[in-house]
């Protein structure tokens, strides 16, 4: 993704953002009364703004962290805004249509490598392990990568982490992403379930829910987790605009603790206990459904116990763009991230 393609964007992005801004204001209206007591409650709260690259239950520390009230105690009142897609969110940050970005941190890699004056700085990784499954129209217990060879295959957008891991994987298995089996990369983010279970492709590579979904529909079965067979890689992480460190530190601190906080609360109750406090994330999504994802996140390790984005993650991350044929020089750690608030968040 380059600066032009993102420029082209941030003006209808804008729009969008003001447009998703506006109806939020203007939906759940209360009594003049109970407006007057909010309003009161809320004066010193700091609104920001937080555009996520996917509303999945990959992210549930974030999740908890909104629905057990973590942001207000840091002061921070939290507007949640799916840009669907790590370029979508990259040009939200950059358009001013979002305080914080949420997404893989290639993005970030990109854009400091165009020349941007005012890049985005990682300050907190949440997840260690790639989120997604590789679904099959069977169940196959026996399943091994090299299946793969001649198939059909919804892929991720070129150059995102869920395509760039994948053929990582696919790599280390001893197979070309580009001779050895057919990747369609033309669906739009979120759409591959869809497709999948009208009949396209042998196999789909899915975010949750929507792999369970397609298990539950009895359209497919979930053979390998790329999080897994893929080890342990910097997947999502929060970035913010050099400008907004220097403007609102304190406010970045803030959304650090919260976000450890419900990290926190992740990694010491259960599953089923996870699932009932971000259940009004998922309305549409059973909450045993959301236990039994959450515990196969749980159950490979997917979330840190910590927000430290540490050096070796981040070379392991540029190891893979540059494999990927998507970086041709190596940016500083340094330069693209900071650990000062991640530290201090988890004393």
């Amino acid at each position: 993704m380059n600066m032009k393609t993102l420029t082209k964007r941030i003006f209808c992005l804008t729009l969008c953002t003001l447009l998703l801004l506006a109806a939020f204001t203007g939906c759940g209206q209360k009594p003049s009364e109970e407006k007057s007591s909010e309003n009161n409650d809320k004066k010193e709260l700091t609104p920001v703004t937080l555009s996520e690259v996917a509303h999945s239950i990959f992210y549930a520390p974030q999740y908890v962290a909104i629905e057990l009230g973590y942001f207000e105690e840091e002061g921070i009142d939290l507007t949640l805004i799916n840009s669907a897609g790590a370029d979508k969110v990259m040009t939200a940050l950059i358009s001013g249509g979002a305080d914080i970005g949420f997404m893989g941190s290639e993005a970030s890699i990109y854009v400091y490598a165009e020349g941007s004056s005012d890049y985005a700085v990682n300050f907190a990784q949440l997840t260690q392990r790639a989120g997604n499954f590789l679904v099959g129209r069977e169940a196959d217990e026996d399943f091994q990568w090299e299946d793969l060879k001649g198939k059909n295959v919804l892929g991720g957008r070129a150059g995102g982490m869920p395509q760039m891991v994948f053929e990582y994987i696919l790599k280390k298995n001893g197979i070309d992403p580009k001779t050895d089996l057919t990747i369609d990369q033309s669906i739009d983010f979120g759409l591959t379930a869809a497709a999948f279970m009208e009949g396209d492709a042998d196999y789909t590579v899915e975010f949750e829910p929507f792999a369970t979904k397609i298990e539950l529909e009895n359209s497919g079965s979930v053979v390998a987790s790329l999080g897994v067979d893929s080890g342990y890689v910097p997947y999502t992480a929060y970035c913010a605009k050099q400008s907004y460190f220097e403007e609102h530190a304190d406010i970045v601190q803030g959304f650090t603790n919260a976000i450890q906080k419900g990290l926190d609360y992740v990694n010491s109750h259960t599953a089923e206990e996870i699932a009932a406090v971000i259940k009004p994330q998922f309305e549409e999504t059973e909450e045993s459904t959301i236990a039994t994802i959450v515990e196969r996140y749980l159950s490979q390790d997917t979330w840190k116990e910590d927000l430290v984005f540490q050096k070796e993650s981040f070379e392991l991350l540029q190891d893979i763009l540059t494999e990927a044929g998507e970086l041709s020089e190596r940016v500083p750690y340094e330069e693209l991230v900071t650990t000062e608030y991640a530290e201090k968040a988890k004393q």
